[in-house]
């Protein structure tokens, strides 16, 4: 299945707790559109939060999202690792 990055900016001093719960959020609902969101990172001196996950779209993904009350401002296709 594909993976996605996707960047969420505009979260500044997001704590981690705030980010667990955002994550578990996502977790609960992922199976709905086929969607598994693998890991989450934040920098909250900068606002930025990154999440990686397997989805059949990108679009797949925004929707989880959206409907959790957090939209992603980009995402990407990550076909490539090592």
């Amino acid at each position: 299945m594909p993976q996605f990055m996707d960047v969420h900016h505009d979260m500044k001093g997001i704590t981690a707790d705030q980010l667990k719960e955002a994550h578990r959020a996502d977790l609960a609902i992922e199976k709905e559109e086929g969607v598994h969101f693998e890991k989450a990172w934040a920098d909250p001196e900068s606002g930025t939060v990154y999440c990686l996950s397997q989805a059949p779209s990108a679009e797949a993904v925004q929707r989880i999202h959206e409907r959790t009350g957090h939209r992603p401002d980009e995402i990407h296709p990550v076909p490539l690792t090592v």
